[in-house]
């Protein structure tokens, strides 16, 4: 009998079939401790789950994991909701995670915990707040408008500051979509300006429908805000992202339009109270400027004014007679040194020294002259001993001794038998030149060995 073989494939699509067929691995709820993770930004999942004593395979699809509301991380102990199957080219088998969450603390609390790290860590939460401004004329609310929120805080302002005016910007408080919708209405608020105050808020409920200001997004649009924001969101012991980062907390809608808004009848008594102590101070200071008139009328300056003039009159005299004194002194001083001088000048006159520099000058001249002419002398000699070298150095000198020089027809110098190109030379006398004709070349060592 022969025995059918199978392919890895085959026998890889079968155990899969297996796999997705059974009933008990179609829907698998498994605790387990997180292996091998590392986070891939808007991509798929892959990591494992393991306890003390077995690891199994995990991917979750990118549509799942943007749907959880924490992050992951290596050695977190999670609660997963998927399925068994195999993944036929590696012929492994592994989970294909549908759902997460922490396990032992709660998903969306896990999400809030980290983000209230992160923000923390960035220095979100110390940043310097802004301050609300004290009178408001229009007023910005961003919730929903068929919630309690808008009416409360409609009713707070009308009831204490009713010349304020309120603006709503509807916007989703609940779902999904919801976080989107507030950032665009509080980016909104900015675009337009003109307003002094920017309230965002809804009422209470679960930490579900309270999550939307948990969201990064909502928490870095409050931040952005160049208008001061006012978070209510929730009762008063729920603390959202929204209220750590927003310039001020308040417990309820209506706290927060009391903190948006003074009462005006008590804005009312402090500008009469005001009124009252500024009419009291310009009294005193009208009592204090009358007084100090009466004085100033009662005083010797206005009373008896030629009594300030007498002292400076007379110390004026004084300075007169001391000023004229001085004067003579100074002028009996400057005539004496003018005498001394005008006759020491006399002494000293320049004739004599302008007679002594003339006859110097006569002799300094003949001395250049008596100069020039010896080296007028020394450079007409010198000349003639150039003069005498160069003589003695000419070729022509040497020529007129018997010598000559012989060149060719195209007159090149001939020094050697071998430079001769035709039989025809001419040789230079200092008297003339001889044109001749070679008939014979007998060369030098030849000469020596005939007079040998």
């Amino acid at each position: 009998m022969e025995n059918d073989y199978l392919t890895v494939s085959a026998l890889t699509k079968y155990i899969k079939r297996k796999f997705d067929v059974d009933p008990y691995l179609n829907k698998i709820y498994l605790t387990g401790e997180i292996s091998n993770f590392r986070l891939r930004p808007n991509a798929h999942q892959y990591f494992s789950l393991k306890d003390d004593h077995a690891k199994i395979s995990a991917i979750m699809f990118k549509s799942a994991f943007n749907k959880i509301k924490f992050t992951p991380e290596e050695g977190m102990k999670v609660l997963v909701v998927g399925h068994i199957s195999v993944y036929e080219p590696s012929g492994s088998y592994q989970i294909y995670v549908e759902r997460m969450e922490p396990d032992g603390v709660g998903q969306l609390y896990q999400a809030y915990e980290q983000l209230k790290k992160k923000l923390a860590t960035e220095g979100l939460f110390s940043l310097e707040k802004q301050e609300l401004p004290k009178f408001p004329k229009q007023i910005a609310v961003v919730t929903s408008p068929s919630g309690a929120v808008i009416r409360d805080i409609i009713t707070t302002v009308r009831r204490r500051y009713p010349i304020a005016q309120i603006v709503l910007f509807p916007a989703l408080v609940q779902g999904t979509e919801a976080s989107a919708d507030i950032v665009q209405q509080i980016q909104r608020v900015n675009e337009i300006g003109g307003f002094d105050t920017l309230i965002v808020g809804r009422g209470g409920g679960s930490i579900e429908d309270l999550w939307p200001f948990n969201e990064e997004n909502v928490a870095r649009a409050i931040v952005a805000s160049k208008i001061p924001i006012i978070s209510s969101v929730g009762h008063e012991t729920d603390t959202t992202i929204a209220d750590l980062v927003a310039d001020v907390r308040a417990a309820t809608p209506t706290a927060a339009a009391e903190l948006a808004v003074p009462r005006l009848d008590q804005v009312l008594v402090d500008l009469k109270t005001s009124q009252n102590r500024i009419v009291n101070a310009e009294y005193q200071i009208l009592e204090q400027l009358k007084l100090r008139l009466k004085r100033l009328e009662q005083s010797p300056v206005l009373t008896a004014p030629q009594r300030i003039y007498e002292t400076f009159s007379q110390r004026l005299d004084i300075l007169t007679q001391r000023l004229y004194n001085q004067a003579d002194k100074i002028t009996g001083k400057r005539k004496y040194q003018f005498a001394d001088l005008k006759m020491r000048l006399r002494l000293v006159a320049p004739t004599y020294a302008i007679k002594q520099q003339q006859q110097l000058l006569t002799t300094l001249q003949a001395r250049l002259e008596r100069a020039t002419k010896q080296n007028f002398k020394n450079i007409h000699q010198h000349y003639q001993v150039l003069v005498g070298s160069l003589d003695h150095l000419s070729p022509l000198k040497i020529l007129s001794r018997g010598y000559t020089y012989t060149t060719d027809d195209a007159n090149h110098f001939i020094s050697r038998v071998s430079q001769l190109k035709s039989h025809s030379v001419q040789v230079h006398f200092s008297d003339g030149i001889l044109k001749a004709r070679v008939d014979q070349v007998i060369p030098k060592e030849k000469e020596e060995k005939k007079n040998g």
